[in-house]
């Protein structure tokens, strides 16, 4: 049996983690440290490039569609190999990956933050989403090896409150570098974090992996899950700039629909599969990633329309709407440990009914505002509501997904989750996107068909739709036809807004109805 650089062997953790005492909490401090500090890097990158574009499109000259892939590029490469990498961790070892995800990321960091031309950038942007698909599995492998049962549920509360916290942070800290240092220190940040992350990895956290390293690695599996998934996420991304009938997007969505069920077909067969179906045998399993894709759909989906409401209807400017979602991040903070502790008494099962009915009704709050009023009693409560069911839902509901199977397949458990959560939210921004689109067109042209405008303005209007509320109004118009064009397009905005709104909240919902059938009330403790 091999041993970790502290002497201990290398299944030592699973052991330990699998009965008793587990790990000293001082050795747990060091797991949720590194931890914490490796996935954070990953997911304030990939929310702070929203707010930093603008800066960096004219520092770099970028197009719009280059401006796009900075954002995608990052994203595709993260998504599609996010199952390979939790893999490689059970396979090679968790801690090995995990650090070798953390050099990879910030390395590509330091490339981006040095580019000095927009194809450059976009190249270190996918080496960034490579890294990040190795360590983010790998952080939440790694908790769930080194925590006991009853000490699982608040570790993993612990990690996603100040995960979810770094994703909230990540377009305020992006804003304020770009607009009062440079956007390039968004980058450079994750130079001395890493350093802090690998020390501590190396020196305090033994290495642990699946059946101690021994097994084929699934080659042909990996590349049809990488093929699978990159030709559906590449294919959801071209959507958005060349529509669902575009051969660009048609090809690649039958390609990997043939990957997907070509892996399939070899995961049920090989006597080494990369993703053992047999966990997908679990009801809780099965059900909370089902959940997971729900949860995240909805959230992913629903807060991409928000800012626009916020900006477009309401007037705030954008350093307001980050200040108007702190009141989320406070509460992902105070009650995403406190959800964790939940699970020891309670189980998963009712603090992620409950969660996944308040995040509901958070969306549905979001129908009630109009345009204008106070943001106290109209966006606050939304917020505070829609933060608090994030929180009571996020950690029971990763603790269901890795509770639910053998610690030696922590890994790969942890990467098809992460992917679900990924695919999901993609799939929500692009298919929203297309109902938001088509129902603000529909309603807009019922507006303006009863202000009697000629065939000139219309076409400029037109033109704009894919604007939506931002659409520019021809200057030469009379002042009152203006008002009367910019109400038809607020009141066509606001009931497309309360439109998704519903929709997202009906996603949650159904994550209750879910939660209520599938996931099993484990035993408190």
């Amino acid at each position: 049996m091999r041993e970790s650089a502290r002497g201990m062997p290398e299944d030592a953790v699973i052991k330990s983690a699998a009965g008793s005492p587990g790990v000293s909490k001082t050795a747990g401090r060091w797991v949720l440290l590194v931890t914490i500090l490796g996935s954070g890097m990953a997911f304030i990158d990939s929310t702070a490039m929203n707010v930093v574009l603008p800066v960096l499109q004219i520092e770099l000259d970028a197009t719009i569609p280059q401006m796009q892939w900075i954002i995608e590029a990052y994203a595709l490469f993260m998504s599609s190999l996010m199952l390979f990498g939790g893999t490689l961790g059970d396979k090679f070892g968790r801690k090995r990956i995990f650090a070798l995800g953390v050099i990879l990321f910030t390395g590509a960091s330091v490339w981006c933050g040095l580019s000095t031309s927009t194809p450059q950038l976009i190249v270190a942007r996918a080496f960034q989403g490579v890294g990040g698909a190795l360590l983010v599995p790998g952080s939440l492998a790694i908790i769930n090896i080194s925590f006991t049962e009853s000490e699982r549920g608040r570790a993993i509360g612990t990690w996603s409150a100040f995960t979810a916290i770094t994703t909230a942070l990540g377009p305020i800290l992006g804003g304020w570098l770009a607009e009062n240092v440079s956007w390039r220190l968004v980058f450079f940040i994750n130079l001395p974090i890493s350093i802090v992350v690998l020390t501590s990895l190396l020196c305090r956290i033994p290495e642990s992996r699946m059946n101690n390293g021994e097994g084929k690695l699934d080659i042909p599996g990996s590349f049809l899950a990488i093929m699978s998934l990159g030709c559906v996420v590449f294919a959801l991304i071209e959507s958005g700039n060349s529509g669902f009938g575009h051969p660009k997007v048609i090809i690649p969505f039958v390609a990997g629909g043939l990957a997907l069920v070509s892996f399939l077909w070899y995961e049920a067969r090989t006597p080494s599969p990369m993703m053992p179906l047999g966990l997908f045998k679990s009801k809780t399993f099965s059900g909370a990633n089902f959940i997971s894709a729900l949860f995240w759909a909805a959230w992913v989906g629903g807060v991409f329309f928000i800012p626009f409401n916020l900006i477009q209807l309401q007037g705030y400017s954008a350093a307001g709407v980050g200040i108007a979602f702190m009141p989320l991040v406070l509460a992902l903070f105070l009650f995403s440990r406190w959800a964790g502790g939940l699970v020891i008494n309670y189980g998963a099962k009712p603090p992620m009914i409950i969660g996944t009915l308040l995040a509901g009704a958070g969306f549905l709050l979001f129908t009630l505002p109009g345009i204008g009023g106070s943001y106290w009693t109209t966006f606050f409560p939304a917020i505070v509501v829609l933060g608090m069911g994030m929180a009571i839902t996020i950690s029971p509901l990763t603790t269901a997904v890795m509770s639910s199977i053998d610690l030696e397949h922590s890994g790969i458990a942890s990467g098809i989750n992460n992917t679900v959560g990924r695919i999901a939210g993609l799939l929500s921004i692009a298919i929203l996107g297309v109902f938001a689109l088509s129902g603000f067109n529909k309603n807009l042209d019922k507006e303006l068909m009863m202000l009697n405008l000629s065939a000139e303005t219309i076409q400029v209007i037109d033109s704009q739709r894919i604007k939506l509320a931002a659409i520019d109004i021809p200057e030469s118009l009379p002042e009152t036809t203006k008002k009367e064009i910019r109400a038809a397009i607020s009141d066509s905005f606001l009931w497309t807004f309360r439109r998704m709104m519903k929709i997202s909240a009906g996603l949650m919902f159904l994550g209750a109805l879910t939660a209520w059938f599938t996931i099993e009330r484990m035993r408190p403790g």
